[in-house]
């Protein structure tokens, strides 16, 4: 299921671009043969087995959540498109383990809105109230007669961790309550920071942070001091809200502190930007709206229940499908792996291709078209890649070019044996001329059109068109291809230092010690006597004026009458 083709040019670009064909959207099926989807879905349901076991049993998060959501809704989608979907079922395994113990109260999951689900929530129900979704590690603490006597880990919702004897040892996590009542509180353990701004911070670390701790044989104390504890519910608690948040403060919680009733959706919305944006001791990924009157203890279930919901903030990583991995030639041969993806939107900004920086980073990870990748925003701006997921179990065929077959010195001219190879390289030398020599009107899809019907075979090829010539490019007509000759006859009384440095001269080369003769007859010595210029640029400086491509444009500029040569 792999091809390739070639980006901008039909059959001149000598950019790589390797990719498989999949559907329009991620989240419609993959046009793979059913076979490969079943193989492709089984990878992706081992990963995820992967990801649960060391969460939940070893306390380690090896995703980040938002990830694992996407991931799992990935899953579903493709068992879906085989037409035999079987849901997800977390660490069904834990239910026999012999250190693990039943919840008292069963820890639900959350069904997570976006904005129109929280309005359909909001308006459905009365008695309402928020709270921030503590990013942490969730816990059930047992009291019985004002003692602490049990304490378990979220695991499935149903069976946990026996986590007792740690949760003792936390600072945070008060052993004797005030008073001596029994209760079955629901909370998460947090890493305690200064002043967390959500919004500024979002990779905090400090979920893995808390697992880390709870996985240690012997954590150090100020590790231990560094874990706080929000509790967020009280299952066996009093029926009415406020009743059970002014218990809750009594007991030394500070429940109450970041638990507000709210009107509708406005107000959750208000609250969930202050949230996001202001200063609070825990890192957050969301709200959760709750009403307050809720089922019985006995009747709560692992599964996400109708009284509550969570709106998780905005994405700070998207996972991306790759749907093909371009080779791009720039200007001065450096090779840069170009992904192209299936679209993925980061605040509000749609992403369909982002740059890995370096084909040494393309090898290390090598991805390949289907593989599934996180995405983030740079400074907000900047689409880059911040990992590999997870990669397909069959792996498209790529051909990355050499890169020592570029350079500085590389591909000024299209040759019958490097034509394809060279074809890139050059397209970006003839825009960056363009761009120099200030040719209004003149970019890359121009040179483009040239290059595909042959005008346009090197750098310099331009200077001897003729309007008829001009128009053998696909788009050109006579109006353009006058528009055309006017911006080539203005290039040519471009300053003689403008056009040193649209030919790609090496930084260094001061215009003003000399005509091109004088500057291609300075040796290394000459050159490095120059300020600023050692020993590998004035190197770089012999080797482009000596360069028999670069000394045949010069005679190219000098019959063009063009200053300087």
């Amino acid at each position: 299921m792999s091809g390739r083709r070639i980006t901008g040019m039909a059959n001149l670009a000598a950019a790589w671009l390797i990719s498989v064909t999949f559907s329009a959207q991620a989240d419609t099926c993959p046009d793979w043969p059913a076979e490969r989807l079943a193989l492709e879905t089984q990878a992706l349901a081992e990963h995820i087995e992967v990801w649960d076991r060391a969460y939940h049993d070893n306390g380690e998060s090896l995703i980040a959540d938002e990830l694992y959501d996407q991931a799992l809704a990935r899953l579903e989608n493709w068992q879906a498109c085989l037409d035999s979907p079987t849901p997800h079922q977390p660490l069904t395994r834990v239910t026999s383990s012999d250190g693990t113990r039943t919840h008292p109260a069963a820890q639900t999951g959350l069904t997570k809105a976006d904005e129109d689900g929280i309005r359909r929530f909001t308006s459905r129900r009365d008695d309402l109230w928020i709270q921030p979704k503590v990013d942490g590690v969730a816990v059930t603490l047992r009291y019985q007669g004002g003692e602490l006597v049990e304490a378990v880990s979220r695991g499935d919702g149903e069976r946990g961790q026996d986590w007792t004897a740690r949760v003792q040892q936390l600072p945070g996590v008060p052993v004797t309550l005030p008073e001596p009542v029994s209760a079955v509180l629901q909370g998460e353990l947090y890493w305690r920071l200064d002043n967390h701004v959500q919004a500024r911070q979002p990779d905090s670390g400090a979920r893995s942070a808390v697992a880390g701790a709870m996985a240690q044989r012997e954590p150090s104390q100020e590790t231990l001091n560094r874990i706080g504890l929000f509790v967020w519910d009280w299952p066996d608690g009093p029926t009415q809200m406020t009743e059970r948040l002014a218990q809750l403060t009594a007991l030394g919680f500070e429940t109450a502190d970041y638990t507000h009733p709210i009107s509708g959706q406005e107000a959750a919305a208000e609250w969930r930007e202050r949230w996001f944006n202001g200063p609070l001791p825990f890192a957050t990924d969301g709200v959760v709206l709750k009403q307050a009157e809720r089922p019985g203890v006995r009747n709560w279930s692992s599964s996400p229940p109708e009284w509550a919901v969570a709106w998780k903030y905005p994405s700070q990583q998207a996972l991306a499908q790759v749907r093909g991995v371009e080779f791009r030639v720039g200007r001065t041969g450096r090779v840069t792996p170009l992904l192209w993806l299936y679209p993925v939107t980061l605040e509000g900004r749609r992403i369909s291709r982002v740059s890995l920086g370096s084909l040494e980073r393309w090898q290390a990870w090598d991805v390949r078209p289907g593989d599934q990748v996180a995405v983030t925003l740079a400074g907000l701006t900047i689409p880059q890649v911040d990992s590999v997921v997870w990669q397909t179990r069959e792996r498209a065929a790529l051909s990355a070019p050499q890169p020592g077959r570029y350079h500085l010195l590389s591909c000024f001219t299209l040759t019958p044996e490097r034509t394809s190879e060279c074809s890139a390289q050059l397209l970006a030398r003839l825009t960056y001329l363009s761009e120099q020599l200030g040719m209004r009107g003149i970019g890359e899809g121009t040179w483009q059109a040239l290059m595909e019907a042959g005008v346009v075979t090197e750098l310099l090829g331009w200077l001897a068109l003729t309007p008829e010539q001009l128009q053998q490019a696909h788009g050109i007509g006579a109006t353009t291809a006058a528009a055309l000759m006017a911006q080539f006859d203005a290039a040519r009384q471009a300053p003689y230092a403008t056009w040193l440095t649209a030919l790609g001269m090496p930084p260094g080369g001061d215009a003003g010690l000399g005509d091109w003769y004088t500057l291609a007859g300075y040796s290394r010595t000459d050159w490095q006597a120059v300020p600023g210029v050692g020993p590998v640029r004035g190197e770089a400086l012999v080797a482009f004026f000596s360069h028999p491509d670069v000394q045949r444009m010069a005679r190219q500029l000098e019959q063009a009458g063009v200053d300087g040569f």
